[in-house]
């Protein structure tokens, strides 16, 4: 998933030519044909660019944690280098799971240690997911944008997927129970429902209470289960925490429906590789044997590293990992300010944007005449700034044309600015070039017209009245 084939498109052109990949044509598995290389990790290069802002990556500012208390628990996991540095069981080591509780008990969610498997980070829950339910051509439905870096897992396992389209307050749950229906007169039944109800990735939506405990409702009612991504429920920068899918699906008693996907890249850092999945037994053990075929266990190092930092305190006896996360909130909601600032700054009324109330992203929609995949190619070379296009986010790749995605936890307040800035003179360029060649005069960017998708048309949809169940929009965001 992180990087194409040699050769493969994607890969800048290095490795074989198209005639020499020929050969290997009829040794390839059906399965290849339908993937799809992640809009994201096509990007990571940039990171190391300094001559490109990339407000592209779903990265958290790594930055921020000290290096000093870095080496020293480092120090103290190489003291027990023998442990670290051996095979842990797959479900994960005790210490890493006892960390795992201690994160979702500050979500307001009671789990047992015996319902957790350890993950090489969230993307691999998303793939054993698929791996343990996906037959070719069977139904998953997803939110319509959904996360780029599922759509290739999806593609990966041919999925069909069926993506619903959000508004201000996420899926529509009537929406989901129309398209439930219509796909049973088809005579299918989806595997499951992928869902991100905190600070959706990439639209930055938060689904609210009333919709939550309707889709627990539907999903039990239909037997259906749903796979919860929550990597960003602790990135709350405004308004009220909520429960999370789980937990209210836990008020049910077994059988449980919701499978629960969480992770450290978010709340402390990436490069651990180290998520988890919350599920029924039975999906867990299947979860558990899938990942014993993928790579046996999670890397012992990190998850000791976990536990090390975990049982750390401040001065008054806070978890040291609590103390981080509250300042990576304040940093981050000042960084989500200033880019709602420079946006409207450098697009005013000519495009429209979502304003999350946590979480790493927004969604940036402009003139209809902009495909941003083609507008990436000239911010990139021309401008010096990246983001992630708006047809990633979709498995027909048809829809989202017209939007973007932009990270606003990563870069510093400057760039961040700056690089909104640069999207601004890209745009308008594209535009001018547009205008040139249809013949038309006008005074640079124009407002999108009224057809909209939902998503894309709205800066700030109010919320919806208690009664108002069917998810109605009910005006502009």
């Amino acid at each position: 998933m992180d990087t194409p084939a040699p050769g493969i498109e994607g890969n800048g052109g290095r490795g074989a030519a198209a005639h020499e990949l020929a050969r290997y044509e009829a040794l390839f598995a059906h399965r290849t044909q339908g993937m799809r290389s992640s809009a994201m990790r096509d990007m990571m290069a940039l990171t190391g660019r300094t001559d490109v802002i990339s407000l592209a990556g779903g990265l958290p500012d790594t930055t921020t944690f000290p290096p000093g208390l870095f080496s020293e628990l480092m120090d103290g996991v190489a003291q027990e280098s023998a442990r670290a540095l051996q095979y842990g069981p797959t479900e994960g080591m005790q210490a890493a799971v006892a960390c795992i509780e201690e994160v979702m008990a500050a979500e307001g969610t009671a789990v047992d240690g015996e319902e957790i498997l350890v993950t090489t980070g969230g993307q691999q829950v998303i793939d054993l997911v698929c791996k343990a339910l996906i037959d070719p051509g069977d139904v998953i439905v997803a939110e319509a944008p959904t996360y780029p870096g599922a759509v290739p897992t999806f593609s990966a396992y041919e999925a069909r997927v069926v993506q619903i389209e959000i508004d201000g307050d996420g899926m529509p749950v009537e929406r989901l129970r129309s398209t439930l229906d219509e796909l049973a007169a088809e005579g299918c039944r989806p595997k499951f429902i992928y869902t991100i109800p905190n600070f959706q990735n990439p639209g930055g939506e938060t689904l609210p209470l009333e919709r939550r405990a309707a889709l627990v409702e539907l999903a039990r009612e239909r037997e259906l289960l749903v796979l919860e991504d929550n990597p960003y429920g602790l990135l709350r920068y405004s308004g009220d925490a909520l429960p999370t899918l789980y937990s209210l699906d836990a008020k049910y008693g077994s059988p449980g429906m919701v499978v629960y996907l969480g992770t450290f890249s978010k709340i402390l850092a990436p490069g651990l590789r180290l998520g988890w999945a919350v599920a029924p037994a039975p999906v867990l053990a299947k979860l558990n044997l899938g990942k014993q075929g993928a790579d046996l266990c999670s890397p012992s190092v990190t998850q000791l590293f976990v536990a090390r930092y975990f049982a750390q305190r401040a001065a008054d006896g806070t978890p040291l990992w609590q103390r981080y996360l509250s300042e990576l909130r304040g940093l981050y909601r000042a960084r989500r300010d200033a880019m709602h600032e420079a946006l409207g700054e450098h697009f005013g009324a000519d495009a429209r944007w979502t304003r999350p109330d946590g979480g790493l992203f927004l969604w940036l929609t402009l003139d209809e005449r902009i495909d941003t995949t083609d507008l990436l190619a000239l911010a990139r070379e021309k401008r010096g700034v990246a983001f992630v296009p708006g047809r990633a986010a979709y498995a027909d790749e048809r829809r989202g044309a017209s939007s973007m995605r932009l990270n606003f936890a990563g870069l510093p307040e400057p760039q961040i600015r700056e690089g909104v800035r640069r999207i601004g003179d890209a745009v308008a360029e594209q535009l001018g070039l547009l205008e040139s060649l249809s013949g038309r005069r006008g005074g640079g960017r124009q407002a999108p017209g009224p057809a909209r998708r939902p998503l894309a048309e709205v800066l700030r949809l109010p919320r919806r009245r208690p009664d108002d169940s069917a998810g109605r929009r009910s005006g502009e965001r």
